[in-house]
């Protein structure tokens, strides 16, 4: 008889969907271990809500809320919670955020559950800065009092996407961001085994009232009875954007609209409006808009380069002198830096000592005098940026006062707004400075010339130690009267190319490209050069070109050449198929002592510094045009004096060429007009 009792008492549970009968009153399970998409109930497929507007920023779509309607945003619990109203006693609230900069001492809600005959939060989450709040009622054991449960050290407000799993069971609370090691905390308060959730609504990014709005993007809200979502979470590769359901409007590919209709959800990009530099475009900024004020054109990155949506296109016409810079004496470099939100510099390497060297500030469309440096007989400037620190290095050829030969690192002085004396470094005839980073390590590479008559000897590469906060010796290369390093990336390699010059009896040397492999440069190529001064890099398309300025041909053991200056300056392409640079094309110069390239519009160019003919300093430079299959072709010549150096640079008035002379103190500004 037990036994048919028994199977009768399971059949009715079967035929009443699993609801017991106990004294008269029906009880069922709250065990229903679906994801449950708060943020999708909120937001139904059919179109969005009223004060709800969808966002992408970093190639991710998210909502926004408008804190004027706050009721707008909320929908009763009941359904979500369909066959039960209580709240499940474990469970996982997964989130995907990004937080602009909260305001020290605001908060700010990400979700609340309320009842709606009360003003108080049965349920919600809150952020405030460095903190995240999660709070609870529990009228069984505190009294009627809501429960915070905080955890500290928490940044989120850093306009980047982040993914929170808040796991909770009993009295243990535990806080994963972005699949790193969980926070976890253990209160006396357990979590209330039955929150009834009767006549109470889900209200998104509020409290239900205008203060404390959620001013972010919020992609995923999801809750998740009776499991740690982490380990369904943490398997993604973009740990920070992992999903486990996002709303249809959020989806990464929008609906395809039908001939010509309005997409079903439509979003707003991130922006980024300048006066003609070119932001970053990687997978970050990957969907974001650029206009460019004054190129007047909108551009879209798609991940990796910015595609041209509308935009002016410029053609170079002309070159007009635009400004006579005077110098403190003749100039063998100069090198043009912004420093952030104080504005455009030039650095001018002088000769003599005093009145040395001198920084100008682009002022009222000219470059005007700002600073001082003492010099010794300086040959060239470098600008870089180590974290938040702005550094500005000089080589120095000569001996100081003291009779030592060092050359200088100056450190922006935030406070005086002017450069300070960092760290001095012994150097032998100091020609350039080149600064690079690998790996997230900085790195400052010195060229040593010479060492009395020695041209042999060698030159230094110093890596920047966090720790002292200055640089230190890290290797030394071989060179032969060198005068420049050269840096730049394929892909994943990291080269560094150095033009040898002069080796005591010829210039007819090889110069040699490094490349960076088991933690120090090795060498990658030789190529056979006549006193290079120079080694410029650039890009066209998916091409990678090295362009060297040869000097001049001396060979103490060979009769004399008719004319030592006019000497073939060569330009070379990467074979991948090789792995090598190999020769693509020569060009006649005159002295070469610079190539600088620059782009206008959708055409490349690339300019030479022509110093000396054999003759007079007194010869054309010369602008040359990319002309795809026929290489390089002269284009614009341009009358300069003992030319050294080139520098492409642009503001909101437009595009400009500077160029340094190392036979008169008169440097010149260049104005590239356009149609």
């Amino acid at each position: 008889m037990s036994a048919l009792v028994l199977l009768c008492i399971v059949l009715l549970h079967w035929d009443t969907g699993g609801v017991f009968i106990q004294g008269g009153k029906t009880w069922q399970h709250c065990t229903d271990l679906r994801p449950l998409d708060i943020l999708a109930e909120a937001v139904p497929p059919g179109g969005l809500a009223r004060g709800v507007r969808v966002f992408q920023a970093q190639g991710v779509r998210g909502f926004h809320f408008a804190p004027s309607q706050p009721r707008a945003l909320g929908f009763p619990a009941s359904r979500l919670f369909i066959h039960c109203d209580r709240f499940p006693e474990e469970f996982s609230i997964i989130v995907t955020l990004r937080v602009l900069r909260v305001p020290a001492k605001r908060n700010q809600y990400v979700f609340t559950l309320m009842p709606e005959e009360s003003p108080g939060v049965l349920l919600g989450l809150r952020y405030a800065p460095d903190k995240l709040h999660f709070l609870f009622w529990s009228q069984e054991h505190a009294g009627g009092w809501q429960t915070r449960i905080t955890f500290p050290n928490v940044s989120l407000s850093d306009n980047q996407w982040h993914t929170l799993v808040l796991a909770v069971s009993g009295q243990s609370f535990s806080l994963t961001v972005d699949c790193s090691v969980p926070k976890d905390v253990v209160v006396e308060t357990p979590f209330p085994a039955s929150l009834s959730v009767k006549r109470a609504s889900f209200y998104l990014g509020n409290r239900r009232r205008r203060k404390g709005v959620f001013t972010g993007l919020l992609r995923q809200l999801v809750l998740l009875p009776g499991a740690d979502a982490t380990p369904r979470i943490c398997t993604a590769m973009n740990f920070k954007a992992a999903t486990l359901s996002v709303p249809t409007a959020l989806q990464d590919v929008p609906a395809k609209p039908v001939s010509n209709e309005v997409l079903k959800y439509p979003y707003e990009a991130d922006t980024t409006v300048t006066l003609g530099s070119r932001p970053p475009c990687s997978r970050q900024e990957k969907a974001q808009f650029w206009f460019n004020a004054s190129g007047r054109g909108l551009y879209l990155c798609n991940g990796s380069a910015w595609v041209a949506m509308l935009e002016v296109r410029q053609r170079l016409d002309y070159v007009e002198e635009y400004q006579n810079l005077v110098t403190n004496s003749e100039t063998m470099g100069v090198e043009v830096f912004t420093i952030p939100k104080v504005g455009l510099f030039v650095a001018t390497a002088n000769r003599y000592t005093p009145p040395g060297s001198a920084i100008y500030k682009w002022t009222d469309g000219k470059f005007v005098p700002y600073q001082n440096i003492p010099t010794y007989q300086a040959q060239s400037w470098k600008y870089f940026t180590i974290g938040k620190k702005i550094f500005l290095a000089v080589a120095n050829l000569e001996q100081s006062e003291g009779g030592q030969e060092l050359s200088v690192i100056y450190k922006w002085s935030r406070r005086k707004e002017k450069f300070l004396p960092y760290q001095r470094i012994a150097t032998h005839s100091a020609r350039d400075w080149e600064a690079f980073v690998i790996e997230g390590e900085a790195f400052l590479a010195v060229v040593n010339h010479r060492e009395g008559n020695n041209h042999n000897i060698d030159s230094v590469i110093y890596r920047w130690n966090a720790q002292t906060g200055l640089f230190e010796t890290n290797q030394t290369i071989p060179t032969s009267g060198a005068y420049d390093w050269e840096f730049f990336t394929i892909g994943p390699y990291s080269f560094l190319a150095v033009a040898n010059t002069f080796n005591g009896t010829s210039t007819k040397i090889y110069s040699h490209i490094y490349v960076w492999l088991s933690g120090s440069f090795q060498l990658f190529q030789s190529i056979l050069t006549f006193g290079a001064a120079d080694w410029e890099v650039f890009r066209i398309g998916d091409r990678v070109f090295l362009a060297v300025a040869n000097s001049h041909s001396y060979d103490s053991g060979m009769p004399a050449p008719s004319n030592f200056y006019a000497i073939n300056s060569s330009i070379y392409e990467l074979n991948i198929t090789a792995q090598m640079f190999v020769k693509f094309q020569d060009i006649l110069t005159y002295s070469a002592l610079d190539w600088e390239f620059f782009s206008v519009g959708d055409d490349s160019f690339l300019v030479v510094a022509n110093s000396f003919d054999g003759f007079t300093f007194s010869v054309n430079s010369i602008i040359y045009r990319w002309q795809g299959y026929e290489g390089f072709v002269a284009a614009h010549n341009l009358p300069t004096v003992g030319c050294r150096d080139w520098e492409a640079f642009h503001t909101a008035e437009g595009s400009y060429l500077l160029y340094s002379s190392a036979k008169e103190p008169l440097s010149k500004v260049l104005k590239l007009k356009t149609t």
